[in-house]
Parts: C-alpha cells; sequence; structure tokens
C-alpha cells in the first residue's frame, strides 16, 4: 500500500482528499483481483463503498474530484507520462485506476 500511496501523492493528491483514501484501496482491490476493472461502478465503487460505509455514488464522486484534481492542479506531465500516451483531455475515473493500475503492475512490480 505503501507504493500506491507514494504514486497517488506524486501525481499531486494530498491525503487529505477522502478520494486519496478510496483510491488507495480501489487499486489494492484492483491489484489482488484484475476482474475489477471491467465493472468499475458496479463492483469496485460498491466494494470500496462498503469499506468506508458510503455509498458508491459518493466514492465516485471523491474519485472524479481526485482525477480533477491531479489533471487542473496535480503532475500531469508524470500522469502523461505513466499513461503511456498523450492524452489531451483529463481522464474518467476508470481510465485514471486503470493507467495506475498499469503503471504500479508493470513498472513497480507490485503484486498481492
Amino acid at each position: 500500500m505503501d507504493k500506491i500511496k507514494q504514486l497517488i501523492l506524486r501525481l499531486g493528491i494530498r491525503s487529505t482528499y477522502k478520494g486519496f483514501l478510496y483510491l488507495a484501496y480501489a487499486l489494492t482491490l484492483c491489484i489482488q483481483d484484475e476482474s475489477y476493472l471491467l465493472s468499475i461502478y458496479t463492483r469496485l465503487y460498491a466494494d470500496v463503498g462498503k469499506h468506508y460505509n458510503v455509498s458508491k455514488d459518493n466514492v465516485e464522486h471523491c474519485l472524479r474530484t481526485v482525477v480533477s484534481t491531479c489533471w487542473d492542479k496535480g503532475d500531469r506531465k508524470f500522469l502523461i507520462k505513466i499513461s503511456g500516451y498523450n492524452m489531451t483531455q483529463k481522464p474518467t475515473n476508470g481510465e485514471f485506476i486503470d493507467i495506475l493500475y498499469h503503471y504500479l503492475t508493470l513498472h513497480e512490480n507490485i503484486s498481492l
């Protein structure tokens, strides 16, 4: 979980955002079970919400906030670099999670 949190901080997302914890936990779940990437809203957000005792809509909103924060105020160049392609617009929550998941598993050798 430390490398996950370090990556999120590196992207300019402070730990004071609720979405910081939600994103870290979501990435942990995806690393444990890659099939979460196929059902972001119905399964991943639901399980993150259960863990933090909030709705999946709340999880989605908080993640949207941290994605916007990264894109608008964070290290956009680093995000584009780790994505492997030139992004011209802010990624969706699902794209963002997918980018971070693949970076962590391919470049940080994280597996649980």
